[in-house]
């Protein structure tokens, strides 16, 4: 029996609909939603499926899910945002801000540097646990004391968990508050849109499970072939899917990894960025600060991800690992497939998020294929 496919599609985007059914049939997809955003109107929100294993729970037009790293394009915009605003210069020290990070040689890391995954900070040099995540002052206080793994600025090092940490306590640091609120008060209110860096338990009842990657595919199920960077990322502390359903996961304000949403919140949020700066009649940021996220920082192999990478504020650029069809286009995935592509000449953004997980942490053939569908309609 076809899987019921919610929502809908504007003409001329049905083949997002053929492709996005296509994943159920063949069994890729167990629950998910897909969102494509052209000139700030929405021209597909589709969902479908289960929101858990048994297949018990519908997935409906509300179910949110954890998107690991989806969720550091919160952050960056949330950090851009205040760059527009004159409260945060990207090319300053982070030390101007966080007088401690200035620490075992870090006092000219650049706000920059950790946007744009180089200040050799990939992962904490201290062992810590999962429930030392949940302790903001000390996930941050230990990044502040300890020394880079490598120069900074010389190399790209995917900062996994610790960019959302280091970009938030800047956030902090500037405005007096937790990214999470910042985030909700300038960016999902105004926007009524249903992305969560902290999601409150009223909430939990709309969240669907996660299915963890086959074993043997998960990040840290092949160690032997790590490198010390992957392994520390991977390891310390260890990446544990079954974590996304507790309270403490769900509350707690993981800004790299912790977010909650679905792909109408992803993708219409990101036509801030898709469209200079405003989004529903609302001028969030200038232009120029928007364009901002597309200035190249670092490009090289990613010493953690061992990928060729291009990062620019906050955002995968194209090129690199990932060819793109427009140069203007910026992107991030979340550990196991969710994905926002965000293409400034076609003023339009694809998400895609997921609960069947693959072993990927940057996108995989489920989000590109749909992206691919989305821009050939776009060309038409």
């Amino acid at each position: 029996m076809a899987t019921n496919i919610g929502g809908f599609v504007h003409d001329g985007f049905e083949e997002v609909r053929k492709v996005f059914q296509g994943h159920f049939d063949t069994g890729q997809d167990v629950g998910a939603s897909v969102c494509v955003t052209k000139n700030g109107e929405t021209v597909v929100d589709l969902w479908g499926g289960y929101a858990d294993a048994a297949r018990t729970k519908p997935w409906v037009k509300d179910t949110i899910i954890n998107v690991y790293s989806t969720t550091k394009t919160m952050t960056a915009l949330t950090a851009l945002l205040l760059a527009d605003r004159g409260l945060i210069d990207f090319k300053a020290p982070v030390a101007r801000y966080w007088p401690e990070f200035a620490a075992n040689g870090k006092a000219n890391v650049t706000v920059a540097h950790l946007m744009s995954h180089s200040a050799g900070l990939s992962g904490w040099k201290e062992p810590i646990t999962k429930a030392d995540l949940y302790d903001w002052e000390k996930a941050t206080s230990l990044l502040a004391a300890q020394a880079p793994f490598w120069e900074p600025g010389t190399a790209a090092g995917y900062h996994a968990m610790t960019q959302g940490y280091l970009v938030g306590e800047v956030i902090r640091r500037v405005t007096g508050k937790s990214i999470g609120r910042v985030f909700r008060e300038e960016i999902a209110e105004p926007l009524n849109a249903d992305f969560w860096i902290g999601l409150p338990a009223p909430e939990d009842h709309r969240v669907a499970e996660l299915i963890p990657p086959p074993p043997g595919e998960a990040v840290g199920d092949q160690p032997t072939s790590l490198n010390e960077l992957t392994h520390n990322m991977a390891s310390n502390p260890g990446i544990d899917v079954g974590e996304t359903k507790t309270r403490a996961w769900r509350g707690a304000e993981i800004p790299a990894a912790g977010g909650t949403g679905n792909a109408r919140s992803v993708a219409e949020i990101h036509t801030i960025l898709a469209n200079g700066g405003v989004a529903r009649g609302k001028r969030f940021m200038s232009e120029a600060g928007v364009r901002k996220a597309l200035e190249l920082q670092v490009e090289g192999t990613d010493k953690v991800m061992n990928i060729p990478a291009r990062f620019g504020l906050g955002f995968g650029l194209a090129g690199g690992a990932v060819p793109l069809p427009n140069p203007n286009t910026i992107y991030w995935g979340g550990y196991g497939g969710s994905i926002i592509l965000i293409d400034m000449d076609a003023h339009t953004t694809i998400a895609y998020v997921m609960n069947v997980m693959h072993g990927t942490t940057t996108g995989d053939m489920r989000g590109f294929g749909l992206a691919m569908a989305a821009w050939d309609a776009l060309g038409k």
